[in-house]
């Protein structure tokens, strides 16, 4: 088949999910076009199947915000047309499941009916999907879809809980491939690097957004190293990085919490 896949391509969980998801079907000898505004961060490598486009938004004065909706929109039509595409697959419903059923239209209009599958990730449904400002849209960008996906049963009851769903969600979870850790022994080498033998390793790993309630996750660890030896590995960027560094020289604990910053 080929599929158009839509995500964001930041370090993101949606969009590395998309982005592996996207590699793994190309493995298997799909053609997978991912259309978005930059190239995925965990997309290292193009080739025969895989295939990446830029959203490109003009600018405008006249906008105070610039409307990549319209521009993802269009650009998905062109591609489709362009390609032969034959399913899209949006993730995260802001705005990619809107813009999806956008370009439907007008290829419809064309005479081209092409299915989308949209795939909830998390806050864009308990966060900002459920804001008043896009609520009625989310909803009807849901039901529109084709085939509606959840990565969590947490996160499907969540959204039959927040929007008047009629269509079925089916819950496909994230993932890790385990085959991918092959070599134990020198992951358990370099553990000396972060902590020692008798030092617990806390890992948190994230986009160090408010959403992610970052300085709880200092201050539980600021609880348990108080009990147990133990070290916290701290993987992310965001704003709220500059606020958890400043919170462990507050609370005395700089030397047993690691920032690593974005890691592929």
């Amino acid at each position: 088949m080929k599929i158009a896949i839509v995500c964001y391509p930041t370090f993101g969980g949606s969009g590395v999910v998309a982005t592996e998801l996207g590699l793994e079907l190309a493995r298997r000898g799909h053609e997978i076009h991912f259309i978005t505004y930059s190239q995925p961060v965990r997309l290292e490598l193009l080739n025969a199947n895989v295939h990446y486009h830029e959203v490109n938004v003009p600018e405008y004065p006249l906008f105070h915000y610039q409307p990549y909706e319209l521009a993802l929109s269009s650009k998905l039509v062109d591609m489709v047309k362009l390609h032969k595409i034959d399913l899209l697959h949006v993730h995260y419903a802001i705005p990619h499941a809107y813009a999806g059923y956008m370009a439907k239209q007008m290829l419809k209009s064309e005479g081209i009916k092409i299915p989308m599958v949209t795939t909830l990730h998390g806050t864009d449904i308990t966060l900002v999907g459920k804001h008043p400002f896009y609520k009625t849209a989310v909803t009807f960008s849901i039901n529109k879809s084709d085939v509606v996906t959840s990565v969590s049963q947490n996160l499907k009851e969540e959204t039959y809980s927040l929007f008047d769903i009629k269509n079925d969600i089916h819950v496909i979870p994230n993932f890790i491939e385990l085959d991918k850790i092959k070599n134990i022994s020198k992951i358990a080498t370099n553990r000396s690097v972060m902590a020692n033998e008798n030092e617990k390793i806390i890992t948190h790993i994230s986009n160090f957004r408010k959403v992610k309630r970052i300085p709880d996750v200092i201050d539980i660890f600021y609880k348990i190293q108080q009990k147990i030896p133990s070290k916290l590995m701290m993987v992310g960027d965001g704003p709220e990085k500059e606020v958890a560094e400043n919170l462990c020289y507050k609370l005395g604990i700089s030397d047993k919490v690691i920032f690593f910053g974005n890691s592929n």
